[in-house]
């Protein structure tokens, strides 16, 4: 037996109860804190969003009533600085008058692009993620350098990736990918016209390219197996375009 064997520790007597019941305390004091999601009822903090009202879409910032939903940054400290994005952390006032914390990921953002053939199929990209620790199949994609025209980011990314030139690139939409904690917007692109010239990815970046059924990507998506924000978003405006040109004909 060793001298360490022959040492007993005699600890205090932990109350788990008052430990839990506090940690319990100081979350709900963080939440209300932290949380705002409609006008003031009173000096505790306590606030209602109302009731709901019944009527056609209202963009955000479009209804008188959103004035009374900002929040004012008083501080922004840059807390992480990487590569690719920043992580800050900003001190804001509620529309209440307290004082609140929000980390927010800065991006430059990025570009996606559902490239088609002409024979119905969209070219896509197998990419190890180690975010989630697997092999994800999703549109090309990539990020905007510093004033980079995101058409020019496109054409760019869609030869880099896949070795695709597009004859027509048109604009999709723009999209946020985490509005609750990033200021990342993907502008996606749709490519048409495609021929085969060759590849040129980053050096860190290994990718296979696929050209597969437009049909077989909707239902993955639909059916789940697709979760790529990105991906998700392109299949389904392809499929909503495509009906809607079924209806008009």
């Amino acid at each position: 037996m060793s001298e360490i064997d022959d040492v007993s520790i005699e600890a205090e007597p932990i109350d788990v109860g008052e430990e839990l019941d506090g940690a319990i305390g100081d979350m709900s004091e963080a939440v209300q804190a932290y949380t705002f999601d409609g006008d003031r009822s009173d000096a505790s903090g306590h606030h209602v969003s109302g009731e709901p009202l019944r009527r056609g879409l209202v963009l955000g910032e479009e209804d008188p009533r959103d004035i009374d939903l900002h929040e004012s940054p008083r501080t922004e400290d840059t807390m992480w600085q990487g590569q690719i994005f920043d992580v800050n952390r900003l001190s804001v006032e509620l529309p209440d008058g307290r004082m609140a914390l929000r980390d927010v990921v800065r991006h430059p953002g990025a570009v996606a692009i559902v490239a088609l053939t002409d024979d119905g199929r969209i070219c896509l990209v197998r990419q190890y993620r180690t975010a989630l620790g697997r092999v994800t199949v999703e549109i090309p994609a990539g990020k905007l350098d510093p004033g980079e025209d995101p058409l020019e980011c496109a054409n760019r990314e869609l030869l880099e990736e896949t070795g695709m030139r597009a004859e027509r690139m048109a604009f999709l939409t723009t999209i946020a990918t985490g509005v609750g904690f990033c200021d990342e917007l993907i502008h996606m692109y749709m490519a048409t016209g495609l021929s085969f010239a060759a590849s040129d990815p980053d050096a860190d970046e290994f990718i296979n390219v696929d050209l597969v059924p437009l049909s077989e990507l909707i239902d993955a998506v639909l059916d789940g197996r697709i979760e790529d924000c990105k991906t998700v978003t392109g299949a389904l405006i392809c499929d909503a375009v495509s009906h809607r040109l079924q209806v008009e004909e």
